[in-house]
């Protein structure tokens, strides 16, 4: 953009020339500007930076050559300033021109999905075997999903994972994005719902197109949200239109990629919608085994102050959910940095749990 500002002054200033009845220079200057602004816009239609540079060069070279020194000094100070900027990364780049392609809502314009950055994507999980062996599998179908065709065979596209809160749903699709290689797009809420006749319905299937259209894994999270059953409510408007519309587009999806739906009750799901998933499971709360290792891990970065009865904390820990024990450890983690000995300790790790199930066990709203 700032290359397009320099060229347009450099055509407005021969234009100024022209006015001044040097008619053979302004013929050649707007042939070259002509020539310039074409390549400017094809330099940034492949997103070529090295171009663009280039190109800004020879207006600062041209500038100087036509005795405007001290413009082509301006110009040639933006760009060395702008060449001492960190570059944007292949995949900053890459997030950035999927923004542009999200699916926009019909009435005012909002995107209806957030695609989320690819080093912000938390892939690490700790699950019991089954359900670390329900992710794999959903993993290695789709990396085999072109062996799979050649059977006739089709792989699981769409997952439902359900279970309390903070047990790791909403991880489970950051690391199936992860371990893919495909983009993670977030379905947002607040845009798709509409209160006008139709409208939600239509927003719902834009995502779907979008997804349909680029390869990505889609979550919806929470999709108890737009999926809640038909049975136990008596509104028969556009939460009734939705659910029924979500239906027929999760019976017709044949995306390229993923959708991971997640949900804390699923009780409260309309009957009908386990039927469209391919592979619904239940993520569960950690073991003695699973807490032990995600604390292990969050601390890993810190100095352990041995000896730490680790089957004690452990034990103080049933129950927790895997979010919690993170939580803790982290929690930990920062008071041994910022004001002990910098190592952690199990007085630390103690005192960092009771904290934690006194927020958990606090009435909502206090």
């Amino acid at each position: 953009m700032v290359d397009l500002l320099l060229l347009y002054r450099c055509r407005v200033r021969g234009d100024e020339r022209a006015e001044r009845g040097d008619a053979d220079r302004q013929k050649g200057e707007e042939s070259m500007n002509a020539d310039i602004l074409k390549r400017v816009v094809r330099a940034i239609a492949d997103g070529s930076h090295s171009d663009l540079d280039q190109l800004a060069q020879k207006i600062v070279e041209a500038e100087r050559q036509t005795g405007h020194g001290k413009l082509a000094d301006q110009l040639q100070a933006i760009l060395s300033r702008s060449r001492n900027r960190k570059p944007i990364s292949p995949a900053a780049l890459r997030d950035d021109r999927s923004l542009k392609e999200l699916p926009l809502s019909r009435r005012h314009g909002e995107s209806l999905a957030e695609i989320l950055p690819r080093e912000s994507l938390e892939h690490y999980m700790v699950l019991p075997a089954d359900a670390e062996a329900r992710f794999a599998r959903i993993e290695c179908e789709f990396a085999a999903r072109e062996r799979l065709g050649a059977y006739g065979l089709r792989p699981r596209k769409t997952v439902l994972l359900h279970g309390p809160p903070g047990c790791g749903k909403s991880l489970g699709a950051k690391r199936l994005a992860w371990n893919t290689g495909l983009p993670l797009m977030k379905v947002r809420f607040d845009a798709l719902i509409s209160s006008y006749f139709g409208e939600s319905a239509a927003n719902l299937r834009s995502i779907f197109t979008a997804a349909k259209e680029r390869a990505c894994v889609l979550l919806i999270d929470e999709c108890d949200f737009i999926a809640r059953s038909r049975l136990n409510t008596k509104d028969i408007g556009e939460a009734s239109r939705i659910v029924n519309s979500l239906l027929q587009l999760m019976e017709e999806y044949d995306a390229p990629g993923l959708l991971v739906a997640t949900t804390n009750v699923e009780s409260s799901l309309d009957p009908a919608i386990f039927r469209r998933f391919d592979d619904v499971f239940y993520v569960p709360l950690p073991g003695p085994a699973e807490v032990e290792k995600l604390l292990r891990a969050t601390l890993s970065a810190v100095q352990v102050a041995e000896p730490i009865n680790w089957t004690m904390l452990v034990e103080e820990l049933t129950g927790a959910s895997a979010a919690m024990v993170v939580k803790a450890a982290q929690d930990a983690a920062k008071a041994a940095v910022l004001h002990g000995p910098k190592m952690i300790t199990e007085a630390l790790l103690r005192q960092a749990i009771i904290e934690q199930r006194r927020r958990d066990e606090q009435p909502k709203g206090v």
